[in-house]
């Protein structure tokens, strides 16, 4: 019989901005290793190959971003269920709903791969890629999604740790595979001239090594509930079921965002070459933002999800707002220094003067308002974590995406420039921020729980 100990990863009891510093950290850094994958495919191609490779890689970037946005929202149900089920001490809750997670990674997986590859060049057209970069975008995206699979494992098993509060060993997987995945760059751009393909062949050897260590992490959980059996992974029927109920949701939420972002994709395609690149380079240094508020999301439903399981409700809505307190603090320090230091940034990427010029009014564009952000992510993170995910995915997509499509079709069509474009984001994000805090404060997103969690055991 499975039996649950007062865990390291428990956040149910201590000092709250401690133990969120403590679970950001990690997953910040965990992160950031993970863009690490294409941002040295980036760099790399970028510096040695020229900037037709750079546009192809980067034309591929909201796709890649579409993907990976849904099978992470998906396994942002697992991640909930499991830390509910954690927090309210039910380890046979947490031992299935954990093989169910894993058995529907593979099938994502799998289903992502045979539709990605064949319907790469229709996505691309689709977006009004550019002639020069066609050809290197298909090939690298068709490769991509050979390695579906492992990613969507990594994906789901790393969830699996978080969701019990284990930050740390997500980091340290995804550390080793950004160190093979810089190796394998040089050597087979540099090495073996593969240029685009030798970017993209690094990239899913990575993602296999970074699956293989997750998956052995978890067979090797001796004694405890998230311990994975390959002959027990199948699907049960509660666990899948709450598991898409909130992942679902959380899913479409990403696949509306990231639409839009492909919209937004078509409109710099138009204005050229030069502005792909530069949207690329610019993406690089945005995604500093993105991974911290990423982060601090993920470490609020978590913080969230266990609390809740535990009948917690005043931590977690303390956590809210220390974690929005620091969050506020972060993006302040983020804008003021990707604005001071834009163009030496940009110039890792791209030594293309018509490219940096763009990429630095891009910067300047955006940057000063992501502080507008910030709730969206936080608000978000912690209703589901309450288990609550519909209400606040209809907001999302009618904030950010309904509105922001509707900007693109009238404003930035009647003014074709890029600052008209690029002022879809601040203008959505905004919105959507007062949208949900006004759901936050009066809607009834958090339900009392069926049954008391029982006491934590005392340590022996």
């Amino acid at each position: 019989m499975l039996r649950l100990r007062q865990p390291v990863g428990d956040i149910t009891q201590g000092v709250i901005w401690k133990q969120l510093l403590a679970f950001f950290f990690p997953l910040w850094l965990g992160t950031f290793f993970q863009q690490l994958y294409n941002t040295v495919d980036t760099v790399v191609v970028g510096q040695f190959v020229g900037k037709e490779a750079l546009a192809a890689v980067g034309s591929t970037g909201v796709i890649v971003n579409l993907t990976v946005g849904i099978f992470t929202g998906l396994s942002a149900g697992a991640v909930v269920v499991i830390a509910q089920h954690f927090g309210a001490r039910r380890p046979e809750r947490v031992h299935r709903s954990v093989h169910t997670a894993m058995a529907l990674a593979v099938i994502i997986g799998a289903v992502f791969m045979a539709a990605g590859f064949l319907l790469t060049p229709w996505a691309l057209e689709a977006m009004g890629t550019t002639d020069e970069a066609m050809d290197g975008a298909v090939l690298y995206l068709r490769v991509y999604f050979l390695g579906m699979i492992p990613n969507v494992i990594y994906n789901m098993g790393t969830g699996v740790l978080r969701a019990v509060g284990d930050a740390k060993r997500p980091l340290y997987f995804l550390i080793a595979a950004s160190v093979c995945n810089i190796i394998l760059d040089l050597v087979l751009v540099l090495g073996f001239h593969l240029d685009v393909l030798g970017v993209a062949v690094a990239t899913v050897c990575s993602q296999l090594l970074s699956a293989v260590l997750v998956v052995l992490s978890l067979v090797r959980a001796v004694g405890s509930p998230i311990q994975l059996s390959l002959r027990e992974v199948r699907l049960h029927k509660r666990p899948l079921i709450d598991e898409m109920k909130l992942g679902l949701p959380t899913a479409l939420q990403s696949v509306m965002y990231n639409a839009s972002n492909i919209v937004i994709q078509s409109f710099i395609n138009s204005f050229g070459t030069d502005a792909v690149a530069a949207w690329t380079a610019y993406g690089k240094m945005d995604v500093i933002f993105w991974m911290t508020i990423t982060a601090m999301s993920q470490a609020v439903t978590t913080f969230a999800g266990q609390n809740c399981g535990a009948g917690r409700y005043d931590r977690m809505r303390r956590c809210v707002w220390v974690s929005a307190g620091m969050s506020a603090l972060l993006a302040a320090g983020i804008s003021g220094i990707l604005i001071l230091f834009a163009r030496p940034i940009l110039s890792i990427f791209s030594s293309d003067q018509a490219v940096l010029s763009v990429g630095v009014e891009m910067v300047r564009l955006l940057t000063p308002f992501y502080i507008t952000y910030i709730l969206v992510e936080l608000l978000c993170g912690a209703i589901r974590g309450a288990g609550k995910s519909l209400v606040p995915m209809v907001i999302s997509v009618f904030g950010v995406c309904g509105l922001r499509l509707l900007w693109l079709f009238t404003a930035a069509r009647a003014w074709h420039t890029i600052p008209v474009v690029l002022a879809s984001y601040p203008i959505t994000w905004t919105v959507t921020s007062l949208a949900l805090l006004v759901y936050y404060r009066f809607g009834h997103w958090l339900t009392p729980r069926e049954e008391p969690a029982p006491p934590p055991a005392e340590p022996s």
